[in-house]
């Protein structure tokens, strides 16, 4: 039986490398109404894009998405959609999936894959997902993110390094694996969020996972079921997404 879940797609507009993006044209729409399709096909009862910035909430609204406007001061996405529990008031058990603006190629299966999976962990605080990798050098770049897990199923670390290290060759070689940033949180958890403390791992990876981690805070993960498209971080990347997306009728 699939779980009640609620999706957050957090969307600022201030980028380094694509300020506006998440209003970009892909065939007449823009790009967060794109990735808003791809939540509604998941099956969440809801769904809300989280954002500081006004010409984004009119842009979704236009489009019939219901906006939650937030503060400017969020480091994260994570952040902002911790704010966008509190006002809303949802209840600690909520689950709540956390879609990047930026990510329309996400497969709505393993939207709704990853929030299964944090409600059969009652004793995960969270849950993300990961795929193999293969490539030599995805998994030299540090812009591939890795992680190790235990026989359970729950996260160790992840690291821009590859883990794990192999010393001795006899041992084999090692399965690495990437991780896929997609995270499906109990409300109770967001609520806390912000509070916990940063760890020196967190600031030297630049990874905030390693916050929950260092906390003591459970990360189950689990194999995609489906591969997700590339996200866009550039105009560049914007260009080859829209060869891939068809054009509307």
């Amino acid at each position: 039986m699939s779980p009640a879940f609620k999706v957050v797609i957090p969307a600022r507009y201030e980028s380094v490398r694509f300020p506006g993006k998440p209003l970009a044209d892909i065939h007449g729409r823009p790009m967060i109404q794109w990735v808003h399709e791809c939540a509604l096909q998941s099956g969440a009862a809801e769904v809300i894009v989280a954002t500081d910035n006004i010409r984004i909430g009119m842009a979704a609204e236009d489009f019939g998405a219901t906006v939650c406007m937030t503060g400017s001061q969020h480091a994260s996405g994570t952040d902002r959609i911790g704010e966008v529990v509190d006002k809303l008031a949802w209840a600690d058990d909520t689950i709540v999936v956390n879609l990047q603006g930026d990510e329309p190629l996400t497969p709505p299966e393993i939207i709704r894959q990853v929030a299964t999976n944090l409600q059969q962990h009652a004793d995960a605080d969270c849950a993300t997902l990961y795929a193999p990798l293969t490539a030599a050098e995805d998994v030299g770049d540090p812009n591939t993110v890795k992680l190790v897990f235990d026989n359970r199923g729950y996260a160790l670390y992840f690291s821009r390094a590859a883990i794990p290290h192999q010393r001795d060759a006899e041992a084999g070689a090692p399965q690495f694996y990437r991780h896929i940033g997609m995270y499906a949180y109990r409300a109770s958890l967001l609520k806390q969020y912000s509070q916990l403390p940063p760890s020196p791992l967190e600031q030297y990876e630049k990874l905030e996972q390693l916050r929950l981690l260092a906390n003591g805070l459970r990360i189950h993960v689990d194999a995609a079921q489906r591969l997700p498209g590339a996200g866009i971080d550039t105009p560049a990347d914007l260009e080859r997404v829209k060869s891939l997306l068809p054009a509307p009728s």
